[in-house]
């Protein structure tokens, strides 16, 4: 996984592209687009009243989170998954990602990337002052998050491990912004999102540091706020839970 840097908005298409992903997840994560649901260029291009080359772009990014699935002869459908699936997904990304942040602190991250990932904190402490973030304030959380993320994964020195995570991330809701969206106009949800950036400067003071077994667990740790959200949604222990679990079929 090349950690280049993430724009602020997804290219291409910029703006149109961010919010026409955000709007097609929260319609699937709604449950108002259903599991199985065919979803087509053109008429999300009409429902969304944005041109179809961001639209392209916000369907390929829904695939590769897991939402949408592409199929044969065109287009793209929502996926169903079990509530395993879901929950066993994040806790491979977890472990994954605490392997690359015990290795980044054992064999010491390369200090261009280390100065990279402070500046991309930075940007997301800048975000959090605000209280309550926005479209446009959410959307660049969105891209700052996933920078720092494959910034981590860089930062470990091994191919093989970015390639390992970069299909995990691509397993259905284990991306980690894919359950963040939702949350975002709910006063729980910015406190949910400062507790997770201080987890991201945590790992990377023990990633300078050297202190391997520090980062591992931390970063560990790091995804369970995922599975949380997910329990949270499944079982509706939150005002603010996924409607979107229509998506997850339950396993007795």
């Amino acid at each position: 996984m090349n950690a280049a840097p993430v724009p602020d908005v997804v290219e291409p298409g910029g703006s149109q592209a961010v919010k026409a992903q955000l709007r097609l997840r929260e319609l699937i994560l709604a449950g108002e687009l259903a599991g199985g649901t065919r979803i087509a260029e053109v008429a999300v291009s009409e429902m969304l009243g944005v041109s179809r080359t961001p639209v392209r772009s916000a369907l390929m990014r829904l695939e590769q989170e897991g939402l949408l699935e592409a199929l044969p002869n065109g287009g793209y459908a929502v996926r169903t998954f079990s509530e395993r699936d879901v929950s066993d997904a994040i806790e491979l990304r977890g472990t994954l990602e605490g392997l690359a942040a015990r290795l980044a602190a054992e064999r010491g991250a390369p200090p261009v990337v280390l100065r990279e990932a402070r500046a991309c904190l930075a940007r997301i402490d800048e975000l959090l002052r605000e209280s309550a973030l926005d479209d446009a304030g959410f959307s660049r959380y969105v891209a700052s998050n996933e920078q720092f993320h494959a910034l981590l994964s860089e930062m470990s020195g091994s191919p093989l491990i970015a390639q390992q995570l970069e299909r995990a991330v691509n397993l259905p809701f284990a991306s980690p912004s894919a359950f963040v969206v939702v949350q975002a106009n709910s006063p729980a949800a910015r406190d949910m999102l400062v507790i997770a950036q201080d987890q991201h400067t945590q790992v990377l003071d023990a990633i300078e540091a050297r202190e391997g077994a520090r980062a591992e667990a931390l970063m560990r740790e790091h995804s369970r706020i995922a599975r949380r959200n997910l329990r949270e949604a499944l079982h509706g222990t939150v005002d603010h839970s996924l409607p979107g679990v229509q998506l997850i079929r339950r396993r007795s």
